[in-house]
């Protein structure tokens, strides 16, 4: 394909956040469509949880605090936990997609646990590698996003696989994630300072690997058409959400004159 320039369709990193540009114009990741469009009733039990433990964890300190410090201080707590697990993921993905072309890297202590989980199984798997970390673009239906990983596995072909380390283990809805990359139509392959779009190759399964501190666990996913139209019903209602909402209520209509009432004579 024709090489285009690297300034119309590219990731942008901005520190841990990162965006896409599809053909010069932003464009919508498969991540933050699956956040804006999929409900999320366990993170209100889990916000009140996490305020909850850090209160009772800190009580002995939270009584020198005003009443206004200490609402601003409780209400954080979900995003700092959110953004601490998110930066040890985002961690693990990088050095797991260095360990995964062969390249040394310096684990931090407190990783060492998901990177030897991550060795342990390329040791055992013997994942031939084909794509690692690799920006994908659907032009029809205007989204981009980054796998993790596609490799040959041996028994389920050539496999898009997805990395997950928090602490419950993949959800079902990962499906749509992973549905999202496999459906993708080019990928992005750095050369020669330029980004050069390339086919995305059939996947013959789907599949995420669970890192934990001690451990790991490779599920299989079953995903296949319904998981591809719920994705594309959840990115219409993520976009609704953003754009129509906003302005689909018009302004309050003139209320009619008040009816006279006549006096009885």
């Amino acid at each position: 394909m024709t090489p285009r320039p690297r300034s119309a369709t590219r990731r942008i990193d901005r520190g841990r956040n990162h965006e896409y540009v599809l053909d010069g114009v932003k464009c919508d990741g498969v991540t933050t469509l699956l956040n804006a469009g999929i409900p999320k009733p366990a993170l209100v039990g889990w916000a009140a949880r996490s305020v909850a433990e850090f209160v009772a964890g800190h009580r002995h300190v939270l009584t020198e605090l005003t009443d206004d410090e200490l609402v601003d201080l409780a209400k954080g707590v979900p995003y700092r936990d959110r953004d601490q697990a998110a930066n040890r993921g985002t961690e693990v993905h990088r050095l797991a997609a260095e360990l995964a072309v062969g390249r040394d890297v310096e684990v931090p202590g407190e990783l060492v646990g998901h990177v030897d989980a991550d060795l342990d199984f390329v040791k055992r798997w013997q994942p031939e590698i084909e794509l690692v970390e690799a920006t994908v673009i659907n032009r029809r239906h205007r989204y981009m996003g980054t796998l993790d990983l596609v490799c040959h596995l041996p028994g389920l072909g050539r496999t898009l696989v997805d990395l997950k380390t928090n602490r419950t283990g993949p959800f079902g809805e990962v499906a749509l994630q992973l549905v999202a990359y496999g459906r993708a139509e080019t990928y992005l392959e750095e050369n020669g300072g330029d980004l050069i779009e390339r086919p995305m190759p059939a996947i013959d399964s789907y599949a995420v690997l669970w890192l934990t501190g001690d451990s790991w666990e490779l599920y299989r996913y079953d995903v296949g058409e319904r998981e591809w139209r719920t994705f594309l019903f959840v990115a219409e209602v993520a976009r609704w959400l953003d754009q129509r909402a906003k302005v689909v209520r018009g302004e309050p209509l003139a209320r009619p004159p008040a009816a006279l009432t006549v006096a009885a004579s």
